[in-house]
């Protein structure tokens, strides 16, 4: 066999493929971020009924199966500053809310049938809501994230907070993140995770070039 058919047959390392989006991922949004900060400051631009029946979708049967409504919410990339109109929006299941500028997420307390949640690429500084019950999935990513204090969702499985600016990990109760599985915190300036002890954890991840698989 000649050494071009050896090239031919060498297939890019799947590990090192990963690596170089996640990089590409976090530096692309590190210099969105940087842009946006010496930025004039945002006009207000409030979640309203309009945007809301143009992002609904997903029509469901509600909890007694007697009535019915959307579930369903897409409002990525809308410029928006306050969300506070989704507190009416009891029965929503699956929300998007990434790419605008959100500080503040209180109003999604009020949507206990939540079971994912992505609030990707706004100005939060924190993660924290009030117990969500059944919420499975949540994603925070690239935000401004300063620790991982008030999360308290006993169903959560899968956390993704990678690209904020989270140096210690603390406040993650075993007793109430007690089906936590996967947390992400790539892109961060991780020091320490000292009392990190989540006892369903199977994968960790805390730089963007480097995961820890933990045991099962």
């Amino acid at each position: 066999m000649s050494d071009e058919d050896d090239l031919d047959d060498v297939e890019p390392d799947q590990d090192d493929l990963e690596k170089d989006e996640d990089e590409k991922d976090t530096e692309e949004w590190e210099d969105k971020r940087e842009g946006e900060e010496f930025s004039e400051e945002w006009m207000p631009t409030p979640l309203t009924e309009n945007l809301m029946k143009e992002g609904l979708s997903l029509l469901c049967k509600t909890g007694n199966g007697l009535a019915h409504a959307y579930v369903k919410l897409e409002l990525k990339d809308r410029d928006l500053t306050d969300i506070y109109l989704l507190r009416s929006y009891i029965h929503l299941r699956y929300v998007d809310v990434s790419e605008n500028h959100l500080t503040d997420l209180s109003p999604l307390s009020c949507l206990t049938h939540l079971l994912w949640l992505k609030a990707d690429g706004n100005q939060l500084q924190s993660a924290g809501l009030k117990e969500l019950p059944y919420l499975q999935i949540a994603s925070f990513a690239y935000n401004q994230i300063t620790d991982t204090e008030g999360i308290c969702h006993p169903r959560l499985e899968s956390l993704d907070l990678k690209g904020n600016r989270i140096r210690f990990v603390t406040g993650l109760d075993p007793q109430k993140l007690n089906s936590l599985q996967t947390l992400e915190l790539r892109g961060n300036q991780i020091e320490s995770t000292q009392g990190l002890n989540l006892p369903k954890l199977k994968s960790l991840f805390l730089v963007k070039r480097w995961a820890r698989e933990m045991g099962v």
